[in-house]
């Protein structure tokens, strides 16, 4: 029952400070978790409070990989629009 944060994160502090047991910690290229003191925040708050502030989508997983913010969760563009949109973008 840990959490993991993968290659995705930008170490953007937002976690750091808001983990209860203290168990995310800076490392290169990005933070981890340790999984002896992440208790994905149970006794303490109803959601993991890491991924709920987590501002990058698939940077923050569970036991089994699946990302707390999937593609498209937090900009609210659907991941088969996603590249038409980067696109978009890139051309302005």
């Amino acid at each position: 029952m840990a959490l993991q944060i993968v290659e995705k994160c930008t170490n953007c502090w937002a976690c750091m400070p808001l983990c209860p047991t203290e168990a995310i910690y800076e490392a290169k290229p990005h933070f981890l978790i340790d999984q002896k003191k992440c208790t994905e925040c149970e006794g303490h708050f109803a959601d993991p409070q890491c991924a709920n502030i987590c501002p990058i989508e698939e940077a923050i997983v569970n036991a089994f990989g699946t990302p707390f913010n999937p593609l498209g969760s937090l900009t609210g563009i659907p991941p088969e629009k996603l590249a038409s949109a980067m696109a978009e973008i890139q051309a302005r």
